[in-house]
């Protein structure tokens, strides 16, 4: 039964690949990416790997800094990060044009400890008081420019609340998973894309943040114009935008989007 899922896993890939055999040449993609589809990947790619015989290498980040790291010439195959930021690098001549593909949409969400009261966030009124009862808050600092941490900075500026935040507001490091902090004792509530919440071990998800405070940010795949690997790293793209790649990427949280090309 192993080896037959291992058929199957290398067909679906090989279909991702344009029907194509493996190549003679391996080939290391390096690929940038967002932490937004960090469980993602890691999940994905030893899977191309088998399948095509490349080589990939991840590295994550925050999405401003891993552009602005693109955009001062770092050397990579594959960016990885929120559109507006792809669609910029583009414009600029850091991308290639015409490589870019939309991957999948993401909304901010609450999350708590396994096992802890999970508060009322439906409303905007009901996340307000959730936010002020909890002792402590973990949520992206928004000077590091992640998506999810400067949004909800301005969703605190609007339920007037800023002041109060202050002293119980926990940042995780620059890049990480602010859920880590629910595991460490350091907050009760995390605030997060909700793919990132929920890829910590021993988190439960409250829900997405209300109505008119929501953020959907949309992520996605472009080849550098400095790529090592451009061939290479266009199978990698096409491979998530895969049947198999959309279901892993709504299981861990993310809305895929399937892009005509």
């Amino acid at each position: 039964m192993k080896n037959a899922s291992i058929r199957v896993v290398s067909a679906v890939i090989a279909l991702a690949l344009g029907a194509t055999p493996v190549v003679a040449s391996a080939a290391e993609i390096k690929v940038l990416a967002t932490i937004a589809m960090q469980s993602v990947l890691e999940d994905l790619a030893p899977k191309f790997e088998k399948a095509s015989g490349h080589k990939v290498s991840l590295t994550f980040g925050l999405g401003v800094p891993l552009t602005k790291r693109v955009q001062d010439g770092e050397v990579a195959d594959v960016l990885v990060a929120p559109r507006g930021g792809i669609d910029g690098l583009i414009k600029a001549g850091r991308l290639e044009a015409g490589s870019d593909t939309t991957l999948a949409r993401s909304s901010v969400g609450v999350a708590v400890r396994k096992g802890a009261p999970k508060p009322d966030i439906s409303t905007p009124e009901a996340l307000k008081r959730a936010l002020l009862a909890a002792k402590s808050v973990s949520y992206s600092n928004p000077a590091f420019g992640g998506a999810s941490g400067v949004h909800f900075g301005k969703v605190i500026e609007r339920l007037g609340i800023t002041e109060e935040m202050k002293a119980k507001t926990k940042f995780p490091p620059e890049g990480g998973f602010t859920a880590r902090l629910l595991i460490t004792g350091e907050a009760e509530l995390a605030v997060q894309q909700i793919g990132e919440l929920i890829s910590v071990a021993d988190v439960e998800l409250v829900g997405p943040l209300p109505g008119e405070l929501q953020s959907v940010t949309t992520f996605a795949a472009a080849i550098p114009s400095a790529a090592r690997q451009p061939e290479a790293a266009k199978a990698l793209i096409n491979y998530l935008q895969s049947r198999e790649a959309m279901a892993v990427m709504k299981a861990k949280g993310l809305d895929p989007i399937a892009e005509s090309r």
